[in-house]
C-alpha cells in the first residue's frame, strides 16, 4: 500500500513538473501602472482664513477629500500629503498658499506624480431662507487639470453647490463637500474623453 502511494505522489509530481517549468520560463506580466494625482486645492470656508496643506496644514482640504474618495474609486491614486511633506519642507517655494502651475508641476516631477489638480474652493453665506433661522451657503470650485509629463493643461474645472444650515461654518463645509463630489466626476469624465489612463 505504501509503494503505491509513494508511485501516485511521484506520478502526480512529475505531471505538475512540466506545467511549473513552463510557467517559469514565461516572463512575468508587468502590472499597469496606475495613474496618480497630487491635489494642490487651496480652501476658504465661510468667515475663514484660506488653508492649504502643503503651506501648513498636513490634512486634505474637504475638497480634496472627496475628489480624493472618487478618484480612488477609478482606480486612481492620490498622493498623500505626508509622502510630500520632506520634499515641501526643503523646498520653501512650495510653502505658500498660492502655489503656481510651474511650482505644482516641478513638485509632481520630484515625485513621479502624473496629474495635478490646482485650484482654489471658496464658500460664502447668502441671504437668510424666508420663515426660518436658516441660510443658503455656497461653494464655488474652479481648477486645472495639468498632465505633469508635458506641463499642458487638459481641462479647466468648475463646480458650484449649496447647502442650506443653521451654522455658517457647517454648511460651508457641506456645499464644499457636495462641489467636491461633482468636481471628482467632472475630472474622472475629462480624463476619459482626454485618454487620461
Amino acid at each position: 500500500m505504501k509503494k503505491i502511494l509513494g508511485l501516485l505522489v511521484s506520478i502526480c509530481f512529475l505531471g505538475m513538473f512540466p506545467v511549473y517549468a513552463q510557467n517559469k520560463d514565461k516572463p512575468a506580466q508587468a502590472k499597469p501602472k496606475i495613474p496618480t494625482f497630487l491635489l494642490l486645492i487651496k480652501e476658504q470656508n465661510i468667515e475663514g482664513p484660506q488653508r492649504a496643506w502643503w503651506s501648513s496644514e498636513i490634512d486634505l482640504s474637504t475638497v480634496e477629500a472627496k475628489l480624493s474618495q472618487a478618484l480612488d474609486g477609478y482606480n486612481y491614486k492620490v498622493i498623500e500629503p505626508s509622502e510630500l511633506k520632506d520634499t515641501i519642507k526643503s523646498e520653501r517655494a512650495f510653502r505658500t498658499v498660492n502655489i503656481t502651475e510651474d511650482e505644482s508641476i516641478k513638485l509632481a516631477k520630484l515625485k513621479g506624480i502624473d496629474y495635478v489638480v490646482l485650484g482654489k474652493a471658496v464658500a460664502s453665506a447668502g441671504s437668510r431662507i424666508l420663515d426660518s433661522n436658516m441660510r443658503s451657503c455656497f461653494a464655488n470650485v474652479t481648477v486645472k487639470l495639468i498632465r505633469v509629463s508635458d506641463g499642458k493643461v487638459i481641462a479647466y474645472l468648475d463646480t458650484t453647490a449649496s447647502s442650506p444650515h443653521t451654522d455658517l461654518i457647517t454648511g460651508g463645509k457641506q456645499a464644499l463637500a457636495k462641489a467636491g463630489i461633482e468636481l471628482g466626476e467632472k475630472i474622472i469624465k475629462a480624463l476619459s474623453q482626454k485618454g487620461g489612463k
